[in-house]
């Protein structure tokens, strides 16, 4: 696998991984996964799509690139093929969980949808990067729980107390600490 350095910008990374993968590189691909898997979930989540679901999605869409591995024609574009993918595979979800039809692939592509477009997006974009940019400056430790509540959930405090070796009574309260802490950094520089 080519050697992904801290110097290269995440497209040039993630092509890089993507070119490895295409030559059966396992690791390669595993790196892919781990990396670009917190996207595609917060993807999937944010078209109003529940845990269970949104797993399915998450699943479906690394099938599609592994399927699709040797298709991507531009390998550092690869984040926004997933996005794309990924939101797509979304909407049709979406569509079937609420008792409405799944419109072919084709057809997909004409449906409007205020809640995808591009100034819908860049604002969005916009957003997170200014909360990664903040949550970047909160000390590690809340990083850490943050993280761990975010991704296991409220339900899962217990498997969050063991992995950070502390009380299980104060998960909640340090979380709640951090998120002040976050918002207190967003309003600093200009909120959310």
């Amino acid at each position: 696998m080519a050697q992904a350095t801290t110097s290269r910008s995440a497209p040039e990374r993630h092509a890089a991984l993507l070119t490895a993968a295409r030559d059966g590189d396992r690791a390669a691909l595993d790196a892919l996964i781990t990396e670009l898997t917190p996207l595609v979930w917060h993807v999937a989540r944010g078209n109003g799509l529940d845990q269970p679901t949104a797993e399915d999605v998450v699943q479906t869409v690394w099938l599609s690139l592994l399927r699709h591995l040797d298709r991507i024609a531009q390998p550092r574009a690869l984040a926004g093929w997933l996005i794309v993918t990924t939101r797509r595979e979304a909407q049709r979800a979406w569509r079937e969980l609420n008792g409405r039809p799944a419109l072919s692939s084709d057809s997909a592509m004409d449906v409007a949808d205020t809640r995808w477009l591009p100034e819908t997006e860049a604002l969005r974009d916009d957003r997170d990067r200014r909360l990664w940019r903040a949550f970047s400056t909160l000390p590690r430790r809340c990083q850490e729980i943050l993280r761990l509540t975010v991704l296991a959930g409220r339900a899962e405090y217990r498997a969050v107390a063991e992995a950070l070796s502390m009380p299980r009574g104060s998960i909640g309260p340090t979380r709640g600490r951090c998120l002040a802490t976050l918002r207190t950094v967003l309003d600093r520089e200009g909120g959310v």
